[in-house]
């Protein structure tokens, strides 16, 4: 696989997952309110909050990073991420409630890569040499 670049740390140590689709219009400012009223925890703490929008194609992350946020998207050509939802592989979800669920480092980066957290399948690769 190819090296990731503009990626979340692995060492990140709080990652929440927003279980519920929002509103892609959301910019920093809205996501972060969101968090602090929908969520109660504190959007400048450090932690790394990550959004999906209603068809699954798209997902947003969200870190406050020494004076500003920082605003990660990507937008999937083809497919849709597999938002985890119901059984974790290892058994229940082991943290979370049911608003947002706590991610490792490795596991955001799976998400990103295309990965079903509950099966650890990916997305195909796709290669294209022109986008018109």
């Amino acid at each position: 696989m190819r090296p990731r670049y503009l990626r979340p740390a692995l060492e990140i140590p709080s990652i929440y997952l927003y279980r519920d689709p929002v509103d892609f219009r959301k910019q920093a400012q809205g996501l972060a309110v969101l968090v602090e009223q929908e969520l109660g925890h504190n959007p400048f703490d450090g932690a790394l909050y990550v959004f999906r929008n209603r068809r699954g194609d798209k997902i947003k992350c969200l870190l406050w990073e020494d004076n500003g946020f920082v605003l990660y998207y990507k937008a999937l050509a083809e497919e849709v991420f597999k938002w985890p939802r119901g059984e974790w592989p290892r058994g229940e979800w082991p943290r979370g409630d049911k608003d947002v669920l706590s991610l490792s480092g490795q596991e955001i980066n799976w998400l990103l890569d295309g990965y079903d957290l509950s099966l650890m399948q990916g997305h195909k690769v796709l290669h294209y040499q022109s986008v018109s």
